[in-house]
């Protein structure tokens, strides 16, 4: 098991005790099943950052926290360097690099997302309330919302309703990056 993932998902249990929230209310705040909600709690299925978000936004912790256990201070602006975001290598086909984690009471959630051909042969797909916004900044992708299939090339971007199945797919042996904001 992946002690990140297990750091999150007991984080999650945490906020929810805290909070007298029962695991059925958290389900529905995610908009996903209460057996999938159970799953992201064991600690064994990594928690996809929708999810995260969801419940930061509900009840009113930082996803940043949520994530890393550490608490952000920045309020007036957060300057994030180049390769310096908060690394969240918490799924194998995913490698997201947050790039607000030390701002306070942030209204969207930029990341950096890097993927491999190797890691997204095939396509994991997830949901989340909320809206996404991804510019590709390297390479190119497939990316599959709610069943449309569209090619993203360096410069595209696409704005899509984030509760829609949806999964990214790295192309032509090349891994692809993008910014992805979760808002």
């Amino acid at each position: 098991m992946n002690e990140e993932i297990k750091a999150v998902a007991d984080r999650l249990i945490g906020l929810r005790e805290i909070m007298d929230v029962s695991v059925e209310e958290a389900a529905g705040v995610c908009g996903i099943s209460i057996e999938q909600y159970k799953k992201y709690e064991t600690g064994t299925v990594d928690i996809p950052v929708g999810i995260l978000q969801s419940m930061s936004k509900k009840y009113g912790i930082d996803l940043g926290t949520l994530i890393s256990g550490k608490e952000p201070h920045m309020h007036s602006y957060c300057l994030t360097k180049k390769d310096k975001g908060l690394s969240v290598d918490r799924r194998s086909d995913y490698k997201y690099q947050a790039l607000a984690a030390g701002f306070q009471n942030r209204k969207a959630d930029p990341f950096i997302v890097t993927i491999t051909p190797e890691e997204t042969r095939e396509i994991h797909f997830n949901a989340h309330p909320g809206h996404e916004f991804e510019y590709m900044i390297e390479g190119s992708m497939k990316l599959v919302v709610d069943g449309k299939e569209m090619t993203l090339e360096e410069g595209d971007s696409v704005y899509f309703d984030a509760t829609k199945q949806h999964g990214m797919q790295a192309l032509n042996d090349k891994k692809a990056k993008f910014l992805a904001i979760i808002i």
